[in-house]
């Protein structure tokens, strides 16, 4: 099979390592990097044997597929461009600033037949995937709590964040939302630092998401309840613990819980996540984060940054 001619647009913390992934696989050939710091894009491209620009435009029709990890506010734009020039494209979290944007780009991967992929990343998480999906949840309660990083101080704390526990609530309650109410609160930036979420759904879930980016450890949890079992994610440490009711009692007319625990292997939810991808290019099948799934996740995130007043 011909390899994919593919390149990394934005190539500074995170894009630099999807350079090193595509590098990585047999079936791709990263053929180029960009970045408008043309030090940087020297330094990754000569890595990998690749060339480098400054201009991603020069790149339009030269390449099957391309990784976008620039600010958010240039997703569209670049975006945009590749898709009109024929490219597969896999677009870092959020997908675009607005839910227009995101329209936009779905309705023209859907016209060129090309694959739109979202990068929200804790899909790939192996406790995530190892989750069963045949059971729907009543109630869902997520933390997900970092110390502070100045670096992720351009977006608010639901979008850097929060939005990573909203996509996956989303995908495992898959039913519309009704209502949502919010709090937050700023402590070291301009924005909120602190947030917490209710989310009803119609079909009668509700999920309690809390993010906060000014916390003293890491912490990176979900728990959920279900009509007979009861389940937590450690998505920091990669542990699924499902607790059942079993077929003995624990006290008269009381079922005993039966607790089973699952350690995944360290794995690179990254690496997964580009591979997937290029499967997807290859066989046609719809990807695990489609641009829809990535734009009702940034409506989600919008409508709660509106009710935090930001």
């Amino acid at each position: 099979m011909k390899k994919l001619k593919c390149a990394v647009i934005g190539v500074g913390y995170l894009g630099k390592f999807h350079a090193e992934k595509y590098a990585s696989l047999p079936d791709c050939e990263l053929v180029a990097v960009v970045d408008v710091d043309a030090s940087v894009a020297g330094r990754v491209a000569s890595g990998y044997g690749a060339k480098s620009y400054t201009d991603y435009r020069e790149l339009l029709g030269q390449v099957d597929a391309v990784s976008i990890v620039v600010p958010t506010t240039y997703h569209h734009a670049v975006a945009k461009d590749f898709l009109q020039a024929g490219a597969h494209v896999l677009v870092e979290k959020p997908i675009t600033v607005t839910v227009a944007e995101a329209d936009e780009l779905i309705e023209l991967a859907k016209m060129r037949q090309l694959v739109l992929q979202v990068g929200h990343l804790e899909r790939f998480n192996p406790a995530v995937l190892g989750l069963e999906t045949d059971e729907k949840p009543l109630f869902i309660e997520s933390h997900r709590l970092s110390p502070f990083n100045p670096r992720a101080n351009d977006v608010s704390v639901v979008l850097d964040l929060m939005i990573h526990d909203i996509d996956i609530i989303l995908a495992l309650v898959d039913s519309e939302l009704e209502r949502i109410d919010a709090s937050g609160t700023a402590v070291l930036t301009g924005g909120t630092d602190i947030a917490n979420a209710r989310l009803l759904f119609s079909n009668g879930c509700v999920a309690n998401v809390t993010a906060s980016r000014i916390s003293m450890k890491m912490e990176r949890k979900m728990r959920m309840f279900r009509p007979s079992s009861y389940v937590s994610v450690d998505f920091q440490n990669r542990v699924l613990t499902k607790h059942r009711t079993g077929t003995k009692e624990m006290f008269p007319g009381i079922p005993e819980i039966v607790t089973e625990e699952s350690v995944f292997e360290s794995g690179d939810a990254l690496l997964e996540e580009i591979k997937h991808f290029v499967n997807c290019i290859q066989t046609g099948d719809n990807p695990l984060v489609s641009g829809e799934a990535g734009k009702r996740a940034l409506a989600t995130a919008i409508q709660i940054t509106r009710l935090l007043g930001e």
